[in-house]
């Protein structure tokens, strides 16, 4: 094939990623909802998490991957690990459990843009524009609309939702603490250490409260293997990519279609519906992240 040619692939397949990114990034929420009637949540993503540090340290042992060269620096990688991880899918997957549906956690998750840039500002001294202001306004508006209407037409408990509100809660915490604490982490060794710890800490709370019974059913299997293979390691492999390439921008700025991509995906597999009101809240979340992401 000529030089020409294959630049052109190239281009091609580098500005389909980012889209293709969010597409995948919106079938974890999918996934959970597939597998969550065979296996409580804590045992569940206590399994999964197990096999993707499995895989990732022999991706390491292959690669040669360097490993923090202090125990401070694995501590700092496995509590951005442990919220990252565990209290993000696990409040993700708990919330879905009892009751949620996948694209309202999805859209209560999606306005994580949102609170990390207005937490930022503060913790890390980054300047946050008024037009970004106005864009946590809008996205915590809409939030509340679909989260109002869900709760009034019986579709979850405050319960339920409070466990997507923890989720944000720590994906927020663990994005800032990543960049404040982990940057230099090796991608490969420093995913096996968050990996492992989100796993024994999801283990230890379904030896707690779980009866930890899995039901080895085709749509369980297929879930799992779905979470670990092509999001676990195919989305973040792709989001890798992307900010190697530095197209990374793209990924933020695409990631206010994750919770409506979500919806649409739901509503073909579970019949999940959003009245109009609950779709005008989800335009507003999403417009409300588009203005965080607006580039200067």
């Amino acid at each position: 094939m000529p030089r020409s040619a294959t630049a052109t692939l190239e281009r091609l397949w580098l500005g389909a990623m980012p889209g293709l990114f969010v597409v995948l990034w919106s079938t974890g929420f999918i996934g959970a909802k597939l597998g969550l009637p065979y296996a409580e949540p804590m045992t569940f993503l206590a399994l999964r998490f197990a096999i993707v540090a499995a895989l990732l340290l022999a991706l390491c042992w292959i690669a040669r991957a360097p490993w923090p060269a202090s125990r401070m620096e694995v501590l700092h990688i496995a509590i951005a690990g442990l919220l990252l991880h565990g209290v993000y899918l696990g409040g993700v997957f708990a919330s879905i459990f009892h009751g949620v549906q996948a694209g309202v956690s999805a859209l209560i998750v999606g306005i994580q843009p949102l609170l990390t840039a207005a937490v930022a500002g503060r913790l890390l001294g980054e300047r946050v524009s008024a037009l970004q202001w106005l864009g946590l306004v809008l996205g915590l508006c809409g939030v509340a609309l679909v989260v109002g209407e869900k709760l009034a037409a019986g579709l979850g408990t405050p319960f339920a939702m409070s466990l997507s509100v923890l989720a944000l809660l720590g994906i927020t915490a663990g994005t800032i603490y990543q960049k404040k604490f982990c940057g230099g982490m090796d991608l490969r060794s420093g995913n096996v250490i968050q990996f492992a710890a989100a796993s024994l800490a999801t283990f230890l709370l379904a030896l707690a409260f779980e009866t930890r019974a899995i039901v080895w059913s085709g749509e369980f299997i297929f879930a799992m293997a779905w979470l670990c293979l092509v999001l676990s390691l195919g989305a973040i492999t792709l989001l890798y990519i992307l900010i190697r390439r530095g197209a990374a921008a793209r990924v933020s700025s695409l990631f206010y279609m994750v919770p409506p991509c979500t919806a649409l995906v739901a509503y073909f597999l579970f019949d999940e519906r959003l009245s109009y009101l609950a779709l005008v809240g989800m335009g507003l979340a999403a417009v409300g992240v588009a203005l965080v992401n607006v580039r200067r």
